[in-house]
């Protein structure tokens, strides 16, 4: 067939000015147009006042969500720049809110650490801001400026007097461009904490003045990340009373460590690079496991603990430790696919010798404490025996890598993965209910009995001796540990579908609790859910409607009367009948799923820890502090 010819000419290129690019194709620069992308505006003006603070010129931040719902952010810095640029004719604040590629990042002279490296945060704000308007005290005066959608409004211009230098940036973003303009204070809380973990000294304050969302807090650490360590191994035993720190300088910069073993099976490694999170690790991460794994095989023969012929692997002498790697360097590169991993060789030699060198001697000079450590390698490295005999023997007994389902398991009919899901029930009872009431076509349901085993507490050889939890493995089909591979995964969605009741929900953090020690990777990749049930089932007539929380009810009582009206409480799945349960819970068109985030690993490392832990003083504390305000628990 023949095609049909287009004019295509020297008319048809294009040449964005300024900051039209930004504004014609947001995602090349924040990612996205969702909530995500969203906070990131929030970060990259948050970043400008952290380099001031890593040059040494600002220890406070303060970021504001207003009543009107736009965000202020703070800080005590030097000021942006207010004089002209002659080249360009416009003030130096002026240039770096209207230019890509603009500010003191490219040379010496302005920062010789930081994290924005590009000089487009400002300016890229700038552009998806409805309207932005920077304050600039320097010299003793005040200087301000705004813009509607990154046009100046006028130049930037004296306004008054000030008693201090920094700079206040508040911005509205602009409804045109954002999926949603609503800021989440948990999710700017959590990284304006971790900004104050990574820089000791450092005040940062979050305040939402918005209202019935009123909440304020000031973050401040003194021990930088050895506070951050510590708060991770809260309710955890260690091996070492006190926190290793390390803090040494570089050709290149800084680099701090801070690192304890706990009584875990698990290990905790954050990385980070210039206050950037590396979550794919890299270079610095490279050197410090090598430099360890050597350490204590030295120290462990040179004291006669090890043999000559025996070998601590690297997971062995890592169980149970929780680090947090924080370099800085000048020139940092990242690769990886979200240019979260370290990328500088010359930092793997770095981070190996201030290891070599700082950890071996904390260990000379503390032999008692370095011979328990070495021996809980050696206690390692015979549970990981052990559990790779289990693993063979499970192999053996075709539950790893065996095509052949569990016998309980009623599987959907398609075979494409990317649109089956599969319902993990609470007894089964439920579990025949769900087998009735689902579509065939792409909904399987694996029932399970009871309570899983409680994986905190167990090394992998009893965890796969574990009847519920080897048919989990054999029905998802991806493997455990380093062993996962997300293309073998049969389902697109894992759902956790329990009693809306303490047992329930006790259920469910025991299979969240599974997933995120041992299939980590389900949650970070978004495949776990959690099915919402509803509570009550009102009948008026022959009409019937669902509620799912104690509000919901009251308000619909509240509106509707309570005149020959019908309540009834579901105290389980099993009190539903098979068309009620896919009405309510199972139906993609109406049902409500929660989603099961990765959004703050530590925190949630943290929680489980105290959840599932062996320290029930810690879980009172928790359910006591919480009890009257959880709803939902988003991990």
């Amino acid at each position: 067939m023949a095609k049909k010819i287009t004019k295509y000419d020297e008319g048809d290129i294009q040449v964005l000015e300024g900051l039209e690019p930004v504004r014609k194709r947001p995602g090349m620069y924040i990612g996205s147009t969702d909530e995500k992308g969203l906070h990131h505006l929030v970060t990259e003006i948050v970043d400008n006042s952290i380099d001031e603070a890593l040059a040494g010129y600002c220890n406070e931040i303060k970021v504001v969500i207003r009543k009107d719902g736009a965000v202020s952010v703070s800080d005590n810095g030097r000021g942006i720049p207010t004089g002209i640029i002659p080249k360009e004719g416009k003030s130096a604040v002026e240039v770096v809110l209207t230019k890509l590629h603009a500010g003191g990042k490219f040379g010496n002279g302005g920062y010789k650490i930081s994290g924005g490296l590009h000089g487009v945060g400002l300016s890229v704000v700038n552009a998806l801001s409805e309207w932005l308007e920077v304050e600039v005290r320097q010299n003793g005066k005040l200087y301000t400026q705004t813009y509607n959608r990154g046009v100046p409004q006028r130049d930037l211009k004296e306004s008054g007097t000030a008693d201090r230098t920094g700079t206040t940036v508040t911005f509205f973003p602009d409804t045109d461009i954002f999926e949603t303009i609503d800021f989440n204070y948990d999710t700017m809380k959590r990284r304006l904490r971790e900004l104050a973990y990574l820089n000791k000294g450092l005040t940062v304050s979050i305040d939402d003045q918005r209202e019935g969302k009123e909440h304020s807090e000031t973050f401040f650490f003194e021990g930088g990340i050895v506070c951050f360590v510590e708060q991770l191994n809260k309710g955890r035993e260690c091996v070492f009373k006190d926190v290793v720190y390390i803090d040494a300088e570089h050709n290149e910069g800084e680099i701090e460590i801070a690192l304890q073993y706990n009584d875990s099976y698990t290990e905790n490694i954050f990385t980070f690079a210039n206050n950037i999170n590396t979550e794919e690790g890299g270079s610095h991460l490279d050197g410090f496991k090598n430099a360890l794994t050597k350490v204590i095989n030295d120290y462990g023969k040179k004291a006669n603990i090890l043999k000559d012929d025996e070998k601590l692997s690297g997971d062995d002498v890592r169980e149970g430790l929780t680090a947090v790697i924080n370099v800085k360097l000048t020139e940092p590169q990242f690769e990886g696919q979200t240019k979260t991993k370290l990328g500088n060789s010359e930092m793997r030699t770095a981070v190996t010798k201030v290891i070599t060198e700082y950890f071996g001697t904390y260990l000379e000079e503390r032999p008692k404490e370095a011979k328990d450590l070495v021996l809980k390698c050696v206690l390692a490295q015979r549970a990981r025996d052990a559990a790779r005999n289990a693993r063979e023997l499970t192999r053996r007994k075709s539950v790893l890598e065996s095509t052949t389902l569990p016998g309980k398991l009623a599987d959907c009919s398609d075979k494409d993965p990317t649109g089956c899901e599969i319902y993990l029930v609470e007894g089964n009872s439920a579990g025949g209910t769900a087998k009735q009431g689902r579509d065939r076509r792409f909904q399987a349901i694996l029932p399970l009995r009871g309570k899983i085993l409680n994986v905190e507490k167990a090394r992998l050889h009893r965890v796969l001796e574990n009847e519920e939890i080897r048919s989990m493995i054999t029905a998802f089909g991806c493997g455990i540990h380093q062993e996962f591979d997300e293309t073998k995964l049969r389902y697109n969605k894992i759902i956790c579908m329990t009693d809306a009741d303490v047992d329930g929900s006790h259920i469910r953090i025991l299979l969240l609790t599974f997933f995120f020690r041992f299939m980590r990777p389900l949650i970070e990749l978004g495949h776990v859910y959690a099915a919402q049930p509803p509570l009550y089932k009102v009948q008026r007539g022959k009409s019937e409607k669902y509620f799912y929380s104690d509000e919901e009810l009251e308000e619909h009582l509240t509106t509707s009367g309570r005149k020959g009206v019908e309540v009834q409480r579901y105290k389980g799945l099993g009190e539903m009948n098979a068309e009620q349960l896919w009405e309510t819970t199972m139906n993609p068109a109406v049902r409500t799923l929660m989603q099961v985030t990765m959004e703050d690993a530590y925190e949630a490392d943290s929680l489980f820890s105290m959840l599932m832990g062996d320290q029930p003083e810690l879980r009172r504390e928790f359910i006591e502090q919480n009890a009257t305000l959880v709803k939902e628990l988003d991990i």
